[in-house]
């Protein structure tokens, strides 16, 4: 069985493409926290590639942005192409079949005004220091 669930932060605003026959396509990288980690240590996170497809890409475009935790389930797909310097790479990405809101922000009503859920992952450092659940999108608060 290949499936997949992953919660974490997506990393930049994810950006809507088609593909050449117009099928709406969109990559993005989402930060999950490691389980674990050494007393003292700062926490760390695995970045995942996932690709979305058709009207679940448009969803993700239209109500996710840089920052935002994402809860999604998928398969693993890998595939391998040449590079211009003639080297193979492979590549290993989660095809998205469905995306939740893992928490509520409620910055454009789209969340029907629920309160935010407590952070506590590698990358809350990006939630602003006043505390009123805004998303810092400058890039210095950024642990990766």
């Amino acid at each position: 069985m290949n499936s997949v669930q992953l919660v974490g932060r997506l990393t930049a605003a994810p950006e809507l493409k088609q593909t050449k026959s117009g099928v709406p396509v969109t990559r993005f990288t989402v930060a999950v926290d490691k389980r674990y980690q050494k007393q003292g240590e700062e926490k760390k996170a695995d970045f995942i590639n996932c690709i979305a497809w058709r009207q679940t890409a448009e969803f993700v475009c239209k109500y996710f942005t840089k920052g935002r935790r994402i809860g999604l389930t998928g398969s693993i797909t890998t595939g391998s192409y040449e590079a211009s310097d003639g080297h193979k790479v492979y590549t290993t990405d989660i095809s998205v079949d469905n995306v939740e809101f893992v928490d509520s922000v409620d910055t454009a009503g789209a969340t029907g005004g629920a309160t935010q859920t407590p952070v506590t992952n590698a990358v809350e450092d990006m939630i602003d220091s006043a505390g009123d659940g805004e998303v810092d999108d400058s890039n210095s608060n950024l642990p990766f």
